[in-house]
């Protein structure tokens, strides 16, 4: 297969389509994890339908200090990358394409999802994001569109934006795509150093630690909810001196009542353990956020929460900032 590369959308909108068309938007430098989404489109629209790649460092969504100047373009190398996953065309626009009168003077608001984590530490950030993804999804006319998880807060804006203004194009979200020693794959992972790259290790090693202790409270849930006698018998066996048995059987009691210790406060303290210990490493890893988020509206999850859930946490390493998350599950799933 060889990838057309075109820098205007009438080509696509006078291409005959075979099939249903799936796009994915990137800001260029790609790696293998734009890869993994350049092929999950693949197979969402199989041999006979057409995958389109957009290349585009939009500028209204770098705020006053950030790194658009240094935003690496490699558009060669974007294109072979495309080109081996599976791409059928890369849209490479100018600005004067996307925005042909200038700076738009009407954008898409985020609105208060957009206000919070990212938004509150990046103001207009999402506003930005949203209007080149409103945009490009007019200019591509996709079936669907396919982002990646590791930008959660991205994707549940992207998703909500698609429902509220009736866009047409379905939104998928693909697993993030990890390094061997569990970094998430990102653009600005090219300016780490060694040692700094060591520092950031802390973010996806905190989102495993909290996820650890998740996966324990929920053991012990499910344990309570198939023996609802726990508390009696972790009575009797205090009485027998079976202080050991005891107190498991205890834990066990006590994760089935709404109001037990632990929940989403334990879970990010676990994770808030392993960013603090970074933080006196050399290079130090300097906090954003971490917090545990309610995907609907990205809210902090109360004690007692249900259903899903996004940790997600946010830091500088040197000069490089950084993002990462892992989808939880609290309770039942419905």
């Amino acid at each position: 297969m060889t990838t057309t590369l075109v820098h205007t959308a009438e080509p696509l909108r006078a291409r005959a389509r075979g099939g249903r068309r799936a796009v994915v938007m990137t800001m260029g430098a790609l790696h293998e994890g734009h890869a993994s989404l350049i092929r999950a489109a693949r197979r969402v629209v199989g041999p006979e339908g057409e995958v389109v790649v957009t290349v585009f460092v939009n500028p209204l969504q770098f705020g006053a200090g950030e790194d658009l100047d240094r935003y690496p373009r490699t558009l060669d190398a974007d294109v072979k990358i495309a080109e081996q996953a599976g791409a059928d065309t890369v849209f490479a626009p100018g600005v004067d394409e996307v925005y042909p009168g200038g700076e738009p003077q009407v954008r898409v608001s985020a609105g208060p999802m957009g206000t919070v984590l990212e938004g509150a530490t990046r103001p207009g950030h999402f506003d930005g994001m949203l209007t080149v993804v409103a945009k490009l999804l007019h200019l591509t006319r996709p079936d669907v569109a396919l982002f990646g998880q590791k930008d959660a807060q991205q994707l549940a804006l992207i998703r909500r934006m698609a429902r509220d203004l009736n866009f047409d194009a379905e939104i998928v979200g693909v697993p993030t795509v990890r390094e061997d020693d569990g970094l998430a794959l990102s653009s600005r992972n090219r300016y780490l150093s060694p040692d700094e790259r060591r520092t950031a290790l802390a973010l996806s090693q905190a989102l495993f630690a909290g996820r650890d202790r998740h996966a324990a409270q929920e053991a012990l849930r499910a344990r309570a909810a198939s023996a609802p006698a726990s508390r009696a018998r972790a009575d009797a066996l205090n009485a027998m001196g079976e202080s050991r048995a005891a107190a498991d059987a205890h834990a066990v009691a006590e994760s089935a009542t709404p109001s037990a210790s632990g929940g989403p406060a334990a879970v990010v303290a676990a994770a808030r353990l392993v960013l603090d210990d970074a933080a006196r490493l050399r290079p130090p890893l300097e906090l954003d956020y971490v917090a545990l988020v309610d995907p609907a509206d990205f809210g902090e999850v109360r004690p007692g929460h249900t259903g899903e859930a996004i940790l997600a946490v946010a830091a500088k390493v040197g000069t490089t900032r950084l993002i990462d998350n892992i989808p939880l599950t609290f309770g039942d799933a419905v």
